[in-house]
């Protein structure tokens, strides 16, 4: 099990630990919500807890609560720059599909089992 980061997102979340002070890792999640199920969720960890799986990609760690991880297992994320916008943009194999507007995703059955 893996979830990668692009240079481009480690610079960021580096930058952002930084710029914040404290922090050991990019924190990320899914919760329920929109109108296909669910949407990421991000946040800088100051501790990890024992429920989190760590990883390390480009010399920056990322956390990940163990029961997200069937849903992330496999993911890159990017840190994209688009006009005045930035965010960070998941590359993850276990979506069956998106809405619309994109802000929300349903997971393939064989993640969720």
């Amino acid at each position: 099990m893996a979830i990668t980061l692009t240079t481009s997102a480690a610079q960021q979340v580096q930058q952002q630990i930084t710029k914040r002070g404290k922090g050991l890792a990019l924190r990320v999640g899914i919760k329920k919500t929109g109108c296909s199920g669910f949407s990421y969720t991000f946040d800088y960890a100051d501790d990890i807890l024992p429920e989190d799986q760590l990883f390390e990609s480009q010399n920056t760690n990322i956390v990940v609560d163990i029961n997200n991880l069937p849903y992330l297992d496999g993911s890159q994320i990017d840190f994209i720059k688009e006009g005045l916008n930035s965010s960070f943009k998941f590359s993850n194999p276990n979506i069956d599909n998106t809405c619309g507007c994109g802000e929300s995703f349903n997971i393939k059955t064989s993640a969720k089992a």
